[in-house]
């Protein structure tokens, strides 16, 4: 989707999350350098993806300890 098609500030979270395709990752990275509002939203968001990252460990090792339990 282009960046003029909608608007640039709803891509913080993809932005933090790293699912931005190339063209509105760039586009958003150019935004960002100007708009104190998303620099702020992203250093909120900016321990997001490690805590997903850890949520999805823990729920592997539960069902691998499930699996090896049975």
């Amino acid at each position: 989707m282009s960046p003029s098609s909608r608007d640039v500030h709803e891509d913080v979270a993809a932005y933090a999350l790293g699912v931005l395709d190339e063209e509105d990752h760039e586009a958003f990275e150019r935004h960002l350098m100007s708009c104190e509002a998303c620099q702020v939203e992203l250093r909120e968001l900016s321990e997001v993806p490690g805590l997903l990252d850890a949520v999805r460990r823990d729920r592997s090792n539960s069902l691998d300890d499930d699996r090896t339990s049975r």
